[in-house]
């Protein structure tokens, strides 16, 4: 599989370099120096989202496992650094949060539920904010084949995802877990989450608290509608002022392409080229679309390379400790006093 995210990552780059120079190297790069200072605002706003969705995700751990705020803040971020830059079909950044929060001290089953029921509620919200983007569409060109096309897309999402929930209650879900560990060779994965069973026990007991789960679906699709803003910066600073309407139906069909390319590590050149279609469906040419490309991939990179480094320090730390703490458990201990040297000494007093 990680050979198939190296081969995605290289044609997505090729993909990337020949968008630009078949639209023009150097209006592309006017286009994006235009963004200058902007691109500080952009990542700030970006930045919003992103601690909102790590907010909400700590809504799903119950009383006495919750993490801290900013625990929970920095092991988001992390994890959308992996997704963003690393070749791994979109699960990395869950599976990187969960093994955070457990080096902090949660409980593995814990941390996995969380995870597994946040990714849940989070393709739930993204689904419904799809659909927003496609009446938006409808609003703009009425019905079209595009339209058509992610609207049965998102009614095969809505059927997986229920599948999905379905399975979730039956324990399928740790039995997949289970299944995982034996091909890994090595009970690694097992343990970490307390085993399947522990694992699909507190699944089941997440979903009894209705008002959390309704907590962090709201704040997800929160979220979501609000990384609009980011697109709306980037093309204020551009120089293209845009309507709210625009910059949520580009945002939000973006994030159901990026979604759907999953295998393709980032979405590089595939968001460029959906980009570039509905840019010009609302008056973008294709050369300030890929501008607009190139600024988030800019932000990614931003946000994404320093919560990259962040993860190999936290696990630099835990490796050092778990070290530190297996050679003092192996170390011998230092030898007492004798009974001959007990008795010299009484002698001598």
């Amino acid at each position: 599989m990680r050979r198939w995210g190296y081969i995605g990552l290289i044609v997505g780059i090729a993909l990337v370099i020949g968008l630009v120079c078949f639209q023009g190297a150097g209006d592309v790069a006017a286009a994006v120096a235009a963004v200058s200072w902007g691109i500080v605002v952009v990542v700030l706003v970006r930045l919003v989202p992103i601690m909102l969705d790590g907010y909400v995700w700590r809504l799903l751990f119950l009383e006495g496992h919750r993490p801290p705020v900013l625990t929970a803040l920095w092991a988001r971020w992390i994890g959308e650094a992996v997704n963003t830059l690393v070749p791994a079909f979109q699960v990395g950044g869950a599976v990187v949060r969960s093994r955070l929060l457990v080096m902090r001290g949660v409980p593995g089953r814990i941390a996995g539920a969380s995870v597994v029921v946040d990714l849940t509620l989070s393709t739930i919200t993204l689904l419904f904010f799809t659909l927003v983007g496609i009446g938006l569409l409808m609003a703009h060109h009425g019905e079209s084949d595009i339209a058509r096309a992610i609207g049965y897309c998102v009614a095969g999402g809505f059927v997986v995802v229920v599948l999905l929930c379905v399975f979730q209650q039956r324990g399928f879900f740790g039995w997949i877990m289970g299944l995982a560990a034996r091909f890994a060779r090595g009970k690694a994965w097992d343990n970490a989450i307390g085993g399947a069973q522990a694992l699909d026990e507190a699944i089941l007991d997440l979903y009894r608290h209705r008002w959390l789960l309704a907590g962090n679906a709201t704040g997800q699709l929160a979220a979501w509608t609000l990384g609009a803003a980011e697109i709306y910066a980037a093309l204020y600073f551009m120089g293209y002022e845009v309507s709210i309407a625009d910059a949520l139906l580009l945002e939000s069909l973006i994030l159901a392409t990026r979604t759907a390319a999953f295998f393709v590590p980032g979405a590089l050149g595939v968001q460029e080229g959906v980009l570039v279609l509905l840019g010009g469906m609302i008056g973008l040419g294709p050369e300030v679309a890929l501008a607009l490309s190139l600024v988030k991939r800019v932000r990614e990179l931003v946000i994404g390379v320093p919560g990259l480094l962040a993860w190999q320090i936290a696990e630099g730390k835990n490796l050092f400790s778990r070290s530190a703490r297996r050679a003092a458990a192996s170390a011998p201990e230092p030898p007492g006093p004798t009974a001959s040297s007990t008795s010299r000494s009484r002698e001598a007093l």
